[in-house]
């Protein structure tokens, strides 16, 4: 590809991806609202988030069909869409979908007639309409707000609308705004919140309410659903930290007179705990390495509601900064303390593997000596049967010299035998030497080029 057309490609496909950087789906949503209101949430933890994030996707998307929300009144993006409609009276249901990295939730929203001054906690009054969506997971939290102009009931009716022994309350975002709610869960397994908004007349602050406190409820709940796997996970660690104290006191004092046997053993027992010990510590990275950002998102939401005392009530943050405070420093304490468990399996069967490798080097240097000696002899034996081979060789020269000497001696041609076969000893140990010589350099030569050949013919 040319590189001017490269860069063409590149100039065009920018505002397109600053325009979805920038791009805020939920404005809208602002121009639907209005007060008083009535608004239920719903929070589900994905078990597999890749595939399910999308099946809710197709979930809402086959919702907002379902119940006939105007294709103009509709938004669906990748991870947010919502679908306003409008009954027959004036009154308005909206539904909004998020998706998040391990969570998805609603928003479903009842604005009733304008005639209609009040809303009601307990089911949605919009006609006709019901939540047929099935979890995809693990339920997170339910909520159930009420939004309205009118100022707070008095706390002992209040007493008798939201569930609990306590009630907790402040005034958040400016003086006119006012949210009470006990943290207890009705009949539904919702968790009631009434917010009064006073005189004011910004609707836009609507959304910011009930984000921010379905955010705050979100993160703290999956902040405390952790707690279980937490305090279970407390325990095996403590075991295999004692286990692991146990083993390197006894391993410290034996291994230096330790066989091989036993330090196998000890290696394989080790190597099973750090197994062990890597599965706990993949598990609690995977469900608690998250516990710092979720606690941070829940300090930061709160101080972003400005919160002031309301009389006769605690504050809302005394009730979730009691629940989460320590939580998130207590998953990561655990997650270092198995990491500190980890690196100590890892560094005694290291001890003990460098302890393996000195004993099998002792025993491949006792191997190489006793080789070196056998080498040795062997040199001096192959020296003593290349003598004698000389020796036996000149000898049996000899003798067939003597038959030869002999039998010309017979015909007349030698005077004296003897003296030819005396003469002829040291030439028959020399002629001896030359065939040993020359035979074991053939033998050499023949060997080196059977090698070679081996070598070509291999891949």
């Amino acid at each position: 590809m040319d590189p001017m057309e490269s860069a063409s490609q590149a100039e065009t496909g920018r505002p397109t991806f600053l325009k979805h950087l920038h791009d805020r789906p939920q404005a809208p949503l602002a121009d639907w609202l209005r007060a008083p209101a009535h608004v239920h949430y719903k929070a589900f933890r994905m078990s597999d988030p890749p595939a399910q994030r999308k099946a809710s996707r197709d979930e809402f998307q086959s919702l907002l069909s379902s119940f006939f929300f105007p294709a103009e009144h509709r938004v669906l993006r990748d991870t947010f869409g919502y679908g306003v409609r409008e009954g027959g009276q004036g009154d308005r249901v909206i539904v909004v979908w998020q998706a998040h990295t391990e969570y998805y939730n609603y928003q479903l929203w009842h604005l009733p007639p304008p005639s209609i001054g009040h809303v009601s906690f307990g089911p949605l009054q919009f006609p006709d309409f019901t939540f047929p969506a099935t979890p995809l997971g693990t339920a997170v939290c339910a909520l159930d707000i009420l939004l309205s102009h009118d100022p707070l009931p008095s706390n002992g009716e209040l007493r008798t609308l939201l569930p609990g022994p306590v009630l907790y309350g402040s005034k958040v975002f400016d003086e006119q705004t006012s949210l009470v709610t006990s943290f207890t869960p009705d009949q539904d397994d919702r968790e009631r919140y009434w917010i009064s908004l006073g005189n004011t007349s910004s609707v836009s602050r609507l959304k910011d309410i009930v984000d921010a406190i379905v955010r705050i409820e979100t993160y703290y709940h999956l902040l405390l659903m952790q707690k279980p796997l937490f305090s279970a996970a407390i325990d095996q660690v403590y075991k295999f930290e004692q286990v692991h104290l146990k083993q390197r006191e006894i391993i410290t004092g034996h291994i230096a007179h330790a066989d091989s046997t036993t330090l196998q053993r000890w290696l394989n027992s080790l190597t099973q705990d750090l197994l062990k010990t890597n599965r706990i510590a993949g598990r609690l990275h995977f469900e608690l390495s998250a516990s710092l950002p979720y606690d941070k998102i829940v300090h930061t939401t709160l101080a972003s509601l400005a919160e002031r005392p309301l009389d006769s009530y605690r504050p809302v943050s005394d009730f979730i900064l009691g629940g989460i405070t320590g939580a998130a420093e207590g998953y990561q304490q655990l997650l270092r303390r198995i990491e500190t468990l980890r690196g100590g399996f890892e560094g005694i069967i290291s001890i003990i593997r460098a302890r393996v490798d000195l004993i099998l080097e002792g025993q491949n240097l006792s191997l190489l000596q006793s080789v070196d000696k056998t080498t040795k002899s062997q040199v001096i034996l192959q020296h003593t049967v290349e003598g004698l081979s000389i020796i036996v060789i000149a000898y049996y020269l000899a003798g067939l010299a003597g038959y030869v000497f002999k039998g010309l001696y017979e015909i007349g041609w030698l005077k004296n035998p003897n003296i030819a076969s005396a003469i002829f000893v040291p030439i028959s140990i020399g002629l001896a030497f030359v065939i040993t010589n020359v035979s074991k350099r053939y033998l050499h030569k023949k060997l080196a080029k059977e090698q070679a050949q081996d070598h070509e013919h291999r891949p």
